[in-house]
């Protein structure tokens, strides 16, 4: 599984592959998918959004049905505060617009494109990570999932964030580079070049499906 291309300098790449960064994991054991975020605020320019968001969005349609067709258990994230701000944490300090993502304002509602399937799981959170205070985690593990496909928005936080997490509780995380997208490209690209040195695998979707068996991409 190739790593994905970044816009780390060659010099850059070389350091960090000498002192033994950027090993591939591959696609082990029972595949889940993870989608962080893709929500109506954070499609939206003018609330949360911009950058390579709504071209990641499009692109994680084809992973989302590609998915359904395999059976991989299917895990959402939304962020979710109470409507009194009774929740209110740190994160919402540093960033208070993130206060207005409660539970019936339609820009924390998920895209309808991507809108879940029943026994899809949507998880509610207040941080960055969709692992962290979240029954997530174990939803994976009672499932059978050893590698954690991951999509979503913003690649330089939530994505990054939850990644970071899934590695550290014992999954092996695969981002796809082209369904995770950012409101700025340069945080973008730096995030997945640096997870892919030190997280998990980050390769394309494309990269993906070729390793899949040709009657499921028929049948997508």
């Amino acid at each position: 599984m190739p790593p994905i291309e970044t816009s780390a300098s060659e010099q850059d790449s070389a350091l960090y592959h000498r002192q033994g960064f950027g090993r591939s994991l591959g696609l082990v054991g029972k595949v889940g998918l993870l989608i962080v975020d893709f929500v109506n605020g954070f499609a939206d320019p003018q609330q949360f959004g911009g950058g390579n968001i709504p071209p990641a969005i499009a692109r994680t349609t084809t992973l989302l049905a590609t998915a359904r067709k395999l059976g991989w258990p299917v895990a959402h994230t939304r962020i979710v505060f109470a409507d009194d701000g009774a929740d209110a944490n740190i994160f919402s300090e540093k960033v208070p617009s993130m206060l207005g993502l409660t539970e019936h304002n339609p820009a924390s509602a998920i895209v309808p494109e991507l809108a879940p399937d029943p026994g899809e799981y949507v998880v509610r959170k207040t941080v960055p990570s969709a692992f962290a205070g979240t029954p997530l985690a174990s939803w994976y593990a009672a499932q059978g999932v050893q590698t954690v496909v991951v999509a979503g928005c913003v690649t330089s936080g939530c994505v990054r964030a939850s990644v970071l997490d899934a590695m550290q509780l014992g999954f092996r995380p695969v981002v796809i580079a082209d369904c995770v997208g950012d409101r700025a490209i340069g945080p973008h690209e730096a995030n997945l070049f640096d997870m892919s040195q030190k997280c998990g695998d980050v390769i394309t979707l494309d990269a993906l499906l070729e390793q899949l068996p040709p009657a499921t991409l028929e049948a997508c």
